[in-house]
Parts: C-alpha cells; structure tokens; sequence
C-alpha cells in the first residue's frame, strides 16, 4: 500500500514497503517511480524488505514547485529521511541509474547507514552518448497514444539496445513509463526536469565521481550493467571490476539502458546481493 512521509521543505513522497528481512531500499532513475522495481518483489519479497520510493516530481510524489531542488545531493536527502521516518538505522540501497549516483553520494557522505549496494546499470563515468539521448525526450511529451501503440513501436525504437523482450514486457514498461488518460498518454514524472538537468550542465564540467565509487570500500557491493548500455560503457565496467574484484558483476544479454531487473542475470545477482548483506 502507497503511504507517504513530509521531507524537510515540506514535500509528500510516496513509498512502499512489501516483504520482511533484510531492508533494501530502492532509488529509480532519473524519470523513473518505484514500479520498476515490481519484478524485485516478485522474486524477493519472502527474503527481505522491499522499500521503494518515488523521489520528489515522480510518480506519486509531490512535484517541487522549484525545478533547481531536483538535485542527487537533495534526492539523497530524501532518502536518508525515509530511512529515518521508518526508524531504520541501516538500509541496502538497489539504486537504477541516477539512483546508484545518489547511493554512492550516501556512501560518500552517510556510509554509515548502509549495508551494500547494488548499482543498475550506472558507474561513475556517464557516457555522453546516453545522455544525449535522454535529452531527447527528457520532458517532452509521449510519442506514443496508448499502451497498445507504446507496446508495438517500443520493439522498432529500442531495437538497438533491447531484444528478446515479450509484448507483456513492453506493455509493463509503458506503464510504468506512462499514464494513459482520454488525451493520450501523460508523463509520470514533472517535465520540469528537463530545466534542472539542463541548469545543472550549463557549466560544461564533468566532475570525477571515481571517489563516490570508492566511497563504496568495505560494504557488500553488487553490480549489473545491460549487454548495449549506452550509459555505462564497457571500459568504465570493467574498471569498475578490477578495482572491485569482490564485487557480484552481471552483464545482462540482449538489455540496455536499464535492464527491467526480471532477467535470469538480475535476478542471480541480487539473491548473491541479499545473500551477502549483514543483518542490521
């Protein structure tokens, strides 16, 4: 059942908690909600305690009157107060894209209150190419008129990077996507944050995350990365491995940018991730 917490500036944002065991928190990426994390409690509910949020401007959650507050340092803060309003002192955090940033920057500042991580498909290099094409529809309108038309051209215009993917799997990831209304089909997330991301690589810097990644030291940490990814590349992964050799590493076939976390690959190293975690 959706419940939902008051942040520090006064926003309501909605969660989720299923299942018992050991809590893992999980962060969705950038226009993402917490329904992408449905295969996760399909398979681990009986093992732990799936916590899912929406971040502030997504899904069910409150958008931010100011776009600027949609930031990885205040969405990490958001996170920590969750832990907080559920009285948790420690938590897992399974972070897809901007989410994985935003558990590195806890492990950075806050390392204190997790027990691993496990990161979907996102390191601390960010292809260009990736972002180059979520600018593309970051805020824009829907393409699509309904689920059913979603679930036809999603195949043709993700062709390149997914494959092998059921029409029950592309009307899933429509849903989650979108809503679809009398109008058509509407954003689940504040088209204002096209204006944050925007403002936030106005500068043209791009800063060395290599020191959130190795914030990371000593907790249990996981892995997954899609086969065509076009945000984490290859090089960046396997770096990523060598400095990491403990690390539980999962290269998904036939997925890209993200994997839907259902596949055989996702599913084997997050029971190897669970199975790892201390018990707070």
């Amino acid at each position: 059942m959706i419940q939902t917490f008051t942040t520090h500036d006064g926003l309501n944002l909605a969660y989720d908690i299923t299942g018992s065991g050991v809590p893992i928190l999980c962060l969705a990426g950038l226009t993402r909600n917490m329904d992408d994390f449905d295969p996760v409690i399909a398979a681990f509910a009986n093992q732990a305690q799936i916590i899912r949020i929406d971040s502030r401007g997504r899904g069910a959650s409150d958008y931010d009157l100011n776009p600027q507050n949609y930031t990885i340092p205040i969405e990490a803060h958001d996170a920590l107060a969750l832990l907080d309003h559920l009285g948790l002192e420690r938590a897992a955090i399974l972070g897809t894209s901007r989410g994985g940033l935003i558990a590195m920057v806890i492990a950075a500042t806050a390392k204190d209150r997790l027990l691993g991580v496990l990161l979907n498909d996102i390191g601390p290099e960010i292809d260009h190419k990736g972002m180059s094409t979520i600018m593309t529809y970051l805020g824009r309108p829907c393409a699509y008129v309904s689920y059913d038309d979603a679930a036809q051209k999603l195949p043709i215009a993700l062709s390149g990077s997914f494959k092998n993917v059921t029409e029950k799997q592309w009307q899933d990831y429509a849903r989650r996507l979108w809503h679809e209304s009398t109008t058509g089909m509407e954003l689940r997330y504040d088209p204002k944050l096209r204006e944050a991301i925007e403002a936030q690589g106005a500068t043209g810097e791009t800063p060395d995350l290599w020191p959130l990644f190795d914030a990371l030291t000593d907790l249990p940490l996981a892995a997954l990365r899609g086969e065509n990814s076009d945000i984490l590349c290859e090089k960046c992964w396997q770096k990523m491995q060598n400095l990491r050799p403990d690390m539980i590493a999962r290269e998904v076939k036939d997925r890209g940018h993200v994997p839907f976390l259902d596949e055989p690959e996702s599913i084997d190293a997050i029971a190897l991730f669970i199975a790892a975690l201390p018990r707070p």
